[in-house]
């Protein structure tokens, strides 16, 4: 594997652009009058929208909806506002709608972290529906004007684009801005039931106001303020024992594009006990709908993850019962070459359950950077030598590579699996072990201890701050859990980030039998050279793992054409069935075009790809 990293391409290049193919079409197949931007300017990046730009009229958004006239953007803006009343809708018609970019307060209606031209990936309108049944309402009127619709849960998706629309001048459809209830949580079942306006830390406080922490406990990624629905379905992952939060749901109520409600698994069996008088989104479930995820017949809850099949506006979702007992910890390794070992060592551990939790393997900068910016550490211009690394490492009293983990269960139980890891893990030279209160200083650990037994969080947020005016990438390949694989990825994606100029900052993220290679592209967002080069490094990175028989398992809206090309086993034949399901449900092609490189045969596919 190794040799085969050697005969990648050295010289760092990618991103062909200005190609005529991103220049004529539209959904009509009309020809683009302008080169790019809202205003019809120049693209900096030389990639273009299809949809015309064209002299915008007095009440226009930045961009109308492709194939939209004026007109009849005012006339869906008048009907959709019949629907959800006029405070739920907004015209994005200013420039100063571009203007927010900080995880506290996202942007919802275009990427704050954008590497294409800020005014690419950008909304229409908003539109924030109250309740399912004008969700219903909203998408049968989008097939009415064939206007397309991005819903999105909180906004909060950054690094992968947010709340941005694939298709410029989209609906933005804001399901979190009323949708946002816990609608049950069930101590006996151990599930909740939510809306997608619901974050981790709304779920969480839940549990603590109603008294229910003590009996049952979440799940929370790094940052507590994503959507638990909208994480979920994009197929995020956290770090207790229920960190696979696709594995961890139950049930799934969604609105398919042409305003159809379905409950999927047992939810399709009705409850003998409703009422059906009431609306079908009002009746009361089937009572074995979060406890039974296959019901009968296909199972089709798969669909609409990571999808553009349905909007998706209930959730069951699996909640870990309160182990009897909660300890985490730090192990330290000092060289940058113990990496192999430790994967090594993890495998059996993890496969076998005494890593009871999804660890991470962190690289030291990603410590590094949580607890202060670049300059603290140095004044160098170019990406940090080893010897700096180390000498960070040192000042910090951390290793190269740092493993958190947490033991669950009574006492009796986490000894016995402590001394199982310790054992392991002392194999390593050098190896240290810490628990929390061992290093109060250390921020992480204490940041990590919260976040292991499910306490959301927001302080990991500020290694986005290593640089000024910090923005991010995520680059996310899939890897085998061993030693080999891990070194891999790693020296390819270090030597990849070192030839664009940028520090390689990541984790892997340790699943049951796999690894997340969470790889952080941080860039200065107003520095057009660094995102033109944060975009060219990704870019190089997907056609390089492609090589290797890596596939990323989720990216930024700009790569997601680049990424479904790189699963074309057997002549495309995974993406022609995602077409043709697309096809049959959405035949207009409305709900999210484009998502994950999905595009309906409305669409002129060719014109609206980006890729190198």
């Amino acid at each position: 594997m190794l040799e085969e990293l050697k005969n990648l391409t050295m010289n760092g290049t990618s991103a062909t652009n200005g190609d005529a193919s991103r220049t004529n079409g539209g959904v009509n197949g009309d020809a683009s009058q302008t080169s790019g931007g809202t205003n019809g300017h120049a693209s900096h990046t030389g990639y273009v929208r299809p949809n015309k730009a064209g002299t915008r009229k007095t009440g226009d958004p930045l961009t109308l909806p492709p194939g939209v006239d004026s007109e009849k953007f005012k006339d869906f803006i008048r009907q959709v506002q019949d629907i959800v009343e006029q405070t739920n809708v907004n015209v994005i018609d200013k420039a100063e709608h571009l203007n927010k970019d900080h995880y506290l307060d996202p942007s919802k209606v275009h990427d704050m972290y954008n590497v294409v031209d800020e005014d690419y990936f950008v909304s229409s309108a908003l539109v924030a529906p109250r309740n399912v049944r004008e969700v219903q309402a909203i998408m049968k009127l989008c097939n009415e004007f064939e206007i397309p619709v991005w819903p999105f849960s909180i906004g909060r998706n950054v690094g992968y684009g947010g709340a941005a629309p694939r298709v410029p001048g989209s609906i933005g459809l804001d399901m979190g801005r009323n949708m946002n209830k816990v609608l049950d949580v069930n101590v006996d079942g151990a599930y909740a039931l939510v809306e997608p306006g619901v974050t981790f830390a709304d779920l969480h406080e839940y549990l603590v106001k109603n008294n229910l922490r003590e009996k049952l406990w979440i799940d929370v990624p790094d940052l507590g303020g994503g959507s638990v629905l909208g994480n979920t379905i994009e197929r995020g992952v956290g770090y207790t024992p229920y960190g696979d939060h696709w594995m961890m749901h139950c049930g799934l109520e969604a609105v398919l594009p042409d305003g159809t409600l379905i409950r999927t698994g047992m939810g399709a069996l009705p409850n003998p006990d409703a009422n059906p008088d009431l609306p079908p989104d009002e009746q009361p479930a089937n009572k074995a709908w979060q406890l039974f995820n296959y019901g009968f017949g296909p199972y089709n809850d798969g669909i609409f993850t990571q999808s553009s099949l349905g909007v998706v506006v209930k959730m069951g979702i699996w909640l870990m019962p309160n182990p009897g007992g909660y300890k985490s910890y730090l192990i330290t390794f000092p060289r940058d070459e113990d990496l192999h070992q430790a994967v090594e060592i993890i495998r059996p551990l993890r496969v076998a359950m005494v890593l009871q939790n999804v660890p991470t393997i962190r690289s030291i900068l990603m410590d590094a950077a949580v607890m202060g910016d670049r300059k603290k550490y140095s004044t160098s211009g170019k990406p940090l030598t080893d010897a700096e690394i180390d000498e960070i490492a040192a000042k910090l009293n951390l290793g190269r590579w740092n493993f958190y983990g947490a033991l669950y269960g009574p006492e009796p139980i986490r000894e016995a699996m402590w001394q199982v890891i310790k054992a392991s893990f002392s194999a390593i030279p050098g190896a240290k072990f810490y628990f929390p209160e061992d290093m109060p200083e250390n921020e992480v650990l204490q940041i990590r201890d919260l976040t292991l037994q499910g306490i959301p969080t927001y302080d990991e947020l500020k290694w986005v701050d290593w640089l000024p005016n910090g923005a991010h990438l995520f680059f996310s390949p899939i890897a085998k859990v061993t030693g080999d694989d891990a070194v891999a990825q790693y020296e390819l994606t270090r030597r990849r980030s070192e030839e664009f100029g940028f520090d390689f900052i990541g984790d892997f993220v340790v699943g049951m039998r796999e690894i997340h290679h969470i790889v952080c592209i941080v860039f200065n967002r107003k520095d057009p050279k660094q995102r033109q080069n944060a975009f060219k490094l990704i870019q190089t990175l997907i056609d390089d793992a492609a090589k290797m028989g890596w596939g990323e398992y989720r990216t930024h809206l700009a790569l997601m054409d680049q990424i479904a090309g790189t699963y074309s086993f057997n002549d495309n034949a995974q993406m022609k069935l995602n077409e043709t399901i697309k096809n049959a449900l959405d035949p207009k092609g409305i709900l999210a075009p484009g998502k994950n490189g999905i595009w309906p045969k409305s669409y002129d596919k060719k014109a609206w790809t980006i890729t190198p």
